[in-house]
């Protein structure tokens, strides 16, 4: 064969491979734009086309879980009334809120297994009643153990987390997107393949939390499908990671100690859309 083909093909190579390694590279969140909170959290704002070759609009809380730094990881919920992220935050005194699991619209309640504090506050909505999820989509749990620890896991009956004495809080969401660093397979539905406003939780390989808002459905931000969603929570660093509530309640709200702000960009016309649960880091008390 003719060095001119050696070259050629050398090249197509090189052209092939060059997409997929930047799709794989690592994600430097310090080269974006960030501001400081207290208790150590920064917020990170994403603003561009070339993470998966569409334009994107992204939001990311990172909270470092430390002992004695005077912060936790909470979950605050309402068993009726549907408030705004916003008004949640306020209301908890927390540094950053993020809207949380799957609810009821109408009536409000989660449509997922909550429970807080040994309280049963729901379960699973059975499939087929009115805003229930499928099994295959709330098959992972965000679990606040007795010592003040969060955990991302695969769901397990609720049965379990009901007899256990283990676990002080418990929210089911899903689907769990990574488990150990690997992505985890997804149903096949409209709501994995088609792009929309996302809101995650992530654990990073360095033990930092990560509250995630993806903006979509305008002009200036895409949204992601999931698939898309796992590739961008690995190029993170993300361990373990779930998916919350997306769409029209995609809403990461922040106090930096002078002002309070929606940080991200609701797609609902309306604006911020009430919710029934919030993920919040907060003062311990």
């Amino acid at each position: 064969m003719s060095k001119d083909f050696h070259r050629l093909r050398y090249t197509l190579l090189v052209l092939l491979y060059l997409p997929l390694t930047g799709y794989c590279q690592p994600i430097q969140l310090q080269n974006y734009q960030t501001s400081r909170l207290a208790g150590g959290i920064t917020l990170f704002h994403l603003n561009a086309d070339s993470l998966l070759g569409i334009k994107q609009n992204i939001f990311i809380s990172e909270f470092r879980q430390q002992k004695h730094s005077g912060y936790k990881f909470g979950i605050a919920y309402s068993d009726s009334l549907l408030k705004g992220t916003s008004r949640f935050g306020k209301e908890n005194k927390a540094l950053v809120a993020l809207n949380g699991s799957f609810f009821d619209v109408e009536k409000g309640g989660s449509v997922a297994y909550l429970e807080s504090e040994g309280k049963i506050v729901a379960r699973n909505r059975k499939v087929g009643d009115k805003w229930a999820k499928t099994d295959s989509l709330l098959n992972g749990a965000i679990v606040i153990q007795k010592n003040g620890r969060m955990r991302i896991e695969i769901a397990r009956p609720g049965k379990h987390y009901e007899d256990s004495k283990k676990e002080k809080t418990v929210l089911v969401s899903g689907p769990i997107l990574l488990v150990n660093g690997r992505s985890l397979p997804l149903e096949n539905s409209e709501f994995v393949k088609k792009r929309h406003p996302r809101s995650c939780l992530c654990k990073t390989k360095e033990d930092r939390l990560l509250f995630i808002a993806i903006d979509g459905r305008s002009e200036i931000a895409s949204g992601m499908n999931l698939k898309e969603l796992q590739h961008f929570l690995i190029r993170l660093n993300c361990r373990n990671a779930i998916n919350l509530d997306g769409g029209g309640s995609t809403t990461l709200w922040a106090n930096d100690g002078a002002a309070t702000r929606i940080v991200n960009n609701p797609s609902d016309k309306e604006g911020e859309r009430p919710v029934a649960n919030i993920l919040m880091i907060k003062k311990e008390e």
